[in-house]
């Protein structure tokens, strides 16, 4: 039976609910944490659950779209909420603050001499609060606003749940901090964050040298990938200009060594995004997302455990409220997956009573659903919508055309897992586009299609090559499937991939190639390998020694043959954007 919104996290150990949408007591919060998993419970119940009941055909996030890299949103939802809040783990200094907002004050305050005291004029400050927050509402609103909370502490958090209905209908962020008793209230309302996207934009990129001082068209060429990892990072598509003010706020209060906590939620991406400081992340503010999702019919032994456990909001239809935490990577030229800004680190559902979080569960990140779905698409049979290349939704894949249009989406989403996913995966994956894309069968219904198809097999054809890459650089570390192996052993592993890599750059990725030439030239200056075995004369080495001396010739001379294929390929497109020949196979399909 489906629970009904008002019984959300009745039972939850740290609140006492007077009724279905008001506190019984005033919560006692003082860290983040706190904070957090109080905002967790009341956002989870008003933003998402209330929703997903009264709102008709209420749009559920797939859980696709929280796996990075994040989808462009498909539709605005007008009738859904939308916030975004910044909260400070200290008092306020309303001139000092980096940032414009209406300010509410707390009975509680600070006195002269720095004891705890409450306002002798509690009352003209409680009713200054009601007015500042009315003045900022439509003119329609106000009249119920001012009846409602007359001669009541709108900043004690024990009433946040019953004004967060009006807070949804600002525009803007509303704000908390401590009062002067070191407890969390609301401190502020029509809060505006300041977003300096053009000098973080640039300041980023000449920082991961994709720009450079002066370089229009090194600025042209890179900038999408620099704005996309940068939002990434801070666990976004290129979006709203709310959330990209969320996102580059946090970015600035996480440098200014802040304790603090950002959200934001979009009517388009029913999702609700924090981003906040933790002492286990020293370089960006941790990322966190929670949705309502349904689990897929598929995976009996996960919906077993939802079951027994009584973690459904609606059995009928599997719907449950995910949250997933998130592990930021820096950017490194170095990597294959250079692209990758941010991973899943953890998924927990949320118990929509208690509260409570069961973390030892996957839901998103599952392979068997992936290539399912995959199946699905080259079959014609996928029921659903993607954004291709940014500009054009697609719905259902009854075409050839769709058919090849998701799977160029299907590709770029999960590009990066692909290439790093076990190899009875990339099997799978393999098997199930060759028999699409190389059937003799399907000839003749891609001979319109030609463009498309070309790019669905770059596109494949980056994978297969990123992927060999990508054990090279196991390699360069003497990892091999996860164990450490010796010097022979990666020397002869990484002569095999390279040779056979080098018969597939029929399909040339100039990134790829530099990769190559990276790792080869780490491999060949190994300062133990040259004292112990290359520096060497041969009559100084055991039978062992000489093998290694004779499996790092093979590398010399196949990064000689790279290099030429490099300035042979250069010379052919002088300072022209990189382009992508067909591979041989695929001209086979298309002859």
């Amino acid at each position: 039976m489906a629970l009904h919104w008002k019984q959300a996290f009745t039972s939850a150990p740290d609140l006492k609910w007077k009724d279905g949408t008001r506190l019984a007591h005033p919560p006692q919060i003082r860290t983040i944490d706190e904070l957090k998993l109080f905002l967790d419970l009341v956002h989870v119940k008003f933003c998402l659950i209330r929703p997903y009941f009264q709102v008709e055909d209420y749009p559920l996030a797939e859980f696709r779209e929280l796996l990075p890299s994040f989808d462009l949103d498909l539709y605005e939802h007008k009738e859904l909420p939308g916030f975004s809040l910044v909260a400070l783990c200290r008092n306020l200094h309303y001139f000092q603050e980096v940032f414009q907002f209406d300010m509410l004050h707390s009975p509680h305050k600070k006195s002269l001499d720095e004891n705890d005291a409450a306002c002798p004029l509690t009352h003209l400050m409680i009713e200054q609060n009601v007015q500042t927050m009315t003045g900022r509402l439509a003119k329609n609103l106000q009249d119920s606003f001012q009846q409602r909370f007359h001669k009541k502490d709108i900043t004690n958090l024990k009433r946040y749940p019953s004004i967060l209905p009006t807070l949804l209908d600002m525009e803007r962020a509303h704000v908390m901090s401590l009062d002067g008793r070191g407890m969390f209230h609301l401190s502020g309302v029509y809060g505006s964050l300041p977003s300096d996207l053009d000098t973080e934009l640039k300041r980023f990129g000449l920082k991961i040298g994709k720009f450079a001082v002066g370089d229009d068209a090194m600025y042209e060429r890179n900038r999408n990938f620099v704005y996309q990892f940068l939002m990434e990072l801070h666990g976004f598509p290129i979006v709203s200009e709310r959330r990209t003010s969320a996102s580059l706020f946090a970015r600035r209060l996480f440098r200014m060594g802040e304790n603090f906590l950002v959200r934001v939620m979009g009517q388009s991406d029913r999702t609700i995004t924090t981003l906040y400081s933790h002492p286990e992340n020293k370089h960006y503010p941790r990322v966190e997302k929670i949705a309502l999702v349904a689990v897929d019919e598929q995976q009996k032994d996960v919906l077993a455990k939802l079951g027994d456990g009584g973690f459904f909001i609606d059995p009928e239809k599997r719907i449950v409220a995910l949250r997933v935490i998130y592990r930021q990577h820096k950017y490194s030229h170095k990597n294959v997956r250079q692209d990758r800004a941010l991973s899943v680190w953890r998924q927990e559902v949320i118990h929509p009573l208690t509260g409570e979080s069961l973390d030892n569960i996957n839901i998103i990140k599952d392979t068997y659903n992936m290539f399912l779905r995959l199946n699905d698409i080259v079959r014609g049979e996928y029921v659903g919508r993607i954004v291709y290349k940014r500009t054009e939704i697609i719905e259902n894949t009854d075409t050839d055309e769709k058919r090849l249009k998701f799977l160029y989406a299907w590709l770029s989403k999960h590009q990066r897992r692909i290439i790093g996913y076990s190899d009875e995966f990339y099997a799978n994956v393999v098997l199930a586009l060759d028999s699409y894309m190389l059937s003799p069968q399907n000839h003749d219904r891609f001979a319109p299609h030609r463009s498309l198809y070309r790019e669905v097999w770059a596109k494949y054809s980056y994978i297969q090559q990123a992927r060999k890459v990508k054990q090279l650089e196991d390699l360069k570390d003497r990892q091999f499937k996860g164990k450490k192996i010796k010097y022979i052993e990666m020397l002869t592993s990484f002569s095999e991939i390279l040779n056979d890599l080098k018969f597939e750059i029929v399909s040339y990725f100039d990134t790829l190639v530099e990769q190559v030439l990276f790792l080869c030239e780490s491999i060949l200056n190994d300062p133990y390998l040259l004292r112990t075995y290359i520096m060497k004369k041969d009559d100084e080495l055991t039978p062992y020694g000489l093998s290694i001396k004779k499996t790092y010739g093979r590398i010399v001379m196949t990064l000689d043959e790279f290099k030429l294929i490099r300035k042979s390929r250069r010379s052919q497109t002088k300072n022209a954007p990189e382009t992508v020949e067909t591979s041989q196979s695929a001209k086979i399909a298309l002859s």
